[in-house]
């Protein structure tokens, strides 16, 4: 399994995969923590871990934590197993089909980015509404990648809406109606017993929504993710040695002819297959928005 998991992040366009081995890790390290810290008689150990990664719905409390902003997108409920298990296999299944179309980098930014705004949405709803604030002393914090996963299912589903799943016992199902039935539970839900978590649904879908939106615009916003990425690839890689090539004229005439999409075409290719689907792509379109994907 170790060497499994060491492989997922070796990968080319796998942080799908990768994401869900984080996601995966922190459940079982925060459980080991759970058992033997109640075998124990240490339980105020394990409550000591747990707030490290719940973000707290009082602000006052948050500001102690502020990095839990990010980290509570990566730890899940012990006691619900389901929790960890529907966000997981919603993850690969929309991730996948994201990492597909943007590329990898692209989904590590969009699901920082629904994290932020899921706990953004969630600090201020549970601060400024009189009837959450009533709510907010009944809990200590909220864990769940939910709001994150929430962001890339909403932009997979504004990039692809005619995307089909083949879904049990359904059958063929457009991936903007599973997404708005989603969005429609989480607006229901954000009155009831977890109305934390559904509120910090709806800002995740939100961010997903206004990505995708930039995105088509030529305003990438999670390109600052993306080059701290590469400041941490750069750190593990170590620095080749200079090497220097001559090229013939020719081959860098043919070089050139390869240069990268300008964005109006981007957009073009996206528009498509929005219309047509993935498959009505010529293969220079293809290579294109491949391409594309790596900024």
């Amino acid at each position: 399994m170790l060497e499994e998991f060491k492989n997922a992040f070796q990968k080319p366009n796998n942080s799908h995969v990768q994401l869900i081995v984080i996601n995966v890790t922190v459940f079982l390290v925060m459980a080991l923590v759970y058992v033997f810290s109640k075998i124990a008689g240490f339980e105020v150990v394990f409550k000591l871990v747990h707030d490290q990664f719940a973000i707290p719905p009082q602000f006052w409390i948050y500001i102690t934590r502020p990095w839990t902003i990010l980290t509570y997108a990566f730890a899940h409920s012990l006691t619900d197993i389901f929790h960890i298990l529907f966000n997981m296999l919603a993850l690969y299944w929309f991730g996948k089909l994201f990492i597909e179309y943007l590329g990898s980098d692209k989904l590590v930014g969009i699901y920082v980015l629904g994290a932020f705004a899921a706990g953004v949405i969630y600090l201020i709803v549970f601060n400024t509404i009189p009837f959450f604030i009533g709510q907010s002393s009944s809990f200590d914090g909220m864990v769940g990648a939910s709001g994150a996963i929430y962001a890339i299912m909403v932009a997979a589903a504004t990039l692809l809406p005619n995307y089909t799943f083949y879904l049990m016992f359904l059958g063929p199902v457009k991936i903007k109606y599973l997404v708005g039935f989603y969005i429609v539970l989480s607006f229901l839900g954000s009155v009831g017993s977890n109305s934390g978590g559904n509120i910090a649904h709806l800002g995740g879908a939100l961010m997903g929504f206004v990505y995708i939106k930039q995105l088509q615009a030529g305003v990438n916003w999670g390109g600052w993710i993306t080059s701290i990425l590469d400041w941490f690839r750069g750190l593990a890689q170590p620095t080749p040695k200079v090497k220097v090539t001559y090229r013939k004229e020719e081959t860098n005439k043919k070089a050139a002819s390869f240069s990268k999409a300008s964005q109006d075409e981007i957009d073009t290719i996206l528009d498509k297959i929005s219309e047509k689907g993935y498959e009505s792509l010529s293969k220079e379109e293809k290579e294109k928005l491949f391409n594309a994907s790596k900024k």
